[in-house]
């Protein structure tokens, strides 16, 4: 079992490696402040707009982040609920947890070319932030091929009915000087993390808060509420890091079908769906 784990592990960094080169190396980044030395200063103040708020523009990496630190195989992406009390989950959640774990984790999505969903995109691979009038972007790096999510801010709701997507419909506004999102319409059954394989249900509802307390950091603020797989919604706190002088990178499962010919793997137990 351990090893069906190992495999999806080192195929992700397979396809990461493969992509390594398709960045610029060495572009300054414009309008980064800088120290005497030339290293970038990321205790700086935080940049704003023409309105006043923060602006959150920039390549983002979450702690832990994949390829820049030591850490990774302890990141958020594997345990979403690490360094807090695990979550409570309701009987359906923790069925089908148990058969993931039990068959070592080899029907994540993401080991067969689909989207990480979120958000567990955020914890994966860098992406960068774009804010722009009634629409802040999310261009997210991943080795199943870029992505990107749309967090509208020109007033609208959430729809009340829409089709079920991998990543959710989002809408932001401001409080002071932090960024919240709110997002909702996921499929049912997704996977909130790697190694614990915690599901979430179609009622999944992601409240992001986003405050640059200055020019390298974005402390972030996640609260999942989940009635149908958690007994009462849990918040985690994560900082994100400035990745200055470098950009997103190109990445697609070119190889997966090649890949899949040597895996040998027993058909999924069909999940049982969350439910009304």
């Amino acid at each position: 079992m351990r090893q069906q784990f190992a495999f999806l592990c080192a195929v992700l960094v397979a396809v990461s490696a493969t992509a390594g080169s398709a960045q610029w190396p060495n572009q300054p980044m414009p309008g980064l402040p800088r120290l005497p030395d030339g290293r970038p200063n990321l205790s700086a103040p935080a940049p704003r707009l023409a309105n006043g708020r923060p602006d959150l523009s920039g390549l983002w990496n979450s702690e832990c982040a994949y390829a820049t630190s030591n850490c990774w195989n302890e990141s958020l992406f594997f345990d979403l609920a690490k360094g807090i009390k695990p979550p409570e989950m309701t009987p359906w959640a923790a069925r089908i947890q148990a058969q993931r774990e039990a068959r070592d984790h080899v029907d994540d999505p993401l080991g067969y070319c689909l989207p990480p969903g979120s958000p567990r995109i955020i914890f994966y691979r860098p992406f960068r932030i774009l804010p722009t009038a009634s629409i802040t972007a999310f261009l997210h790096e991943t080795d199943v091929g870029p992505m990107f999510r749309q967090v509208f801010t020109d007033g609208r709701s959430l729809p009340t009915a829409a089709e079920p997507t991998w990543l959710g419909y989002s809408v932001g506004r401001w409080s002071l000087d932090t960024f919240i999102v709110e997002t909702e319409g996921f499929r049912d059954g997704g996977w909130l993390d790697t190694r614990k394989a915690r599901p979430h249900s179609d009622a999944l509802h992601v409240t992001e808060q986003y405050l640059r307390r200055d020019f390298g950091h974005i402390d972030l603020t996640i609260t999942i509420d989940d009635p149908k797989a958690f007994v009462k919604p849990w918040t985690i706190n994560t900082t994100l890091t400035l990745a200055p002088d470098t950009e997103l990178m190109e990445a697609f499962c070119d190889s997966h079908a090649k890949t899949m010919e040597h895996r040998r793997i027993d058909p999924a137990p069909v999940e049982p769906p969350s439910g009304r």
